[in-house]
């Protein structure tokens, strides 16, 4: 799956290549499992508001894993 990652305001913030999930630079940040997004190390960090399509939309409260 690839998809492009949206904050809750509609700016791309990321992308979404397989399970993984890079910044705008191509700097690898998080896996995704569902929709939990998870640090490299293991640790829930936050959720994908909406897990259907290529494109993703984070929720409010997850678009702090993105500034």
């Amino acid at each position: 799956m690839t998809g492009n990652i949206f904050n809750s305001k509609g700016m791309r913030v990321g992308t979404l290549v397989g399970r993984e999930i890079f910044d705008r630079h191509g700097t690898k940040l998080y896996d995704l499992k569902g929709i939990n997004i998870y640090r490299v190390s293991g640790e829930l960090v936050g959720h994908l508001s909406d897990a259907s399509g290529s494109d993703k939309r984070l929720d409010k409260a997850t678009d702090r894993l993105f500034t």
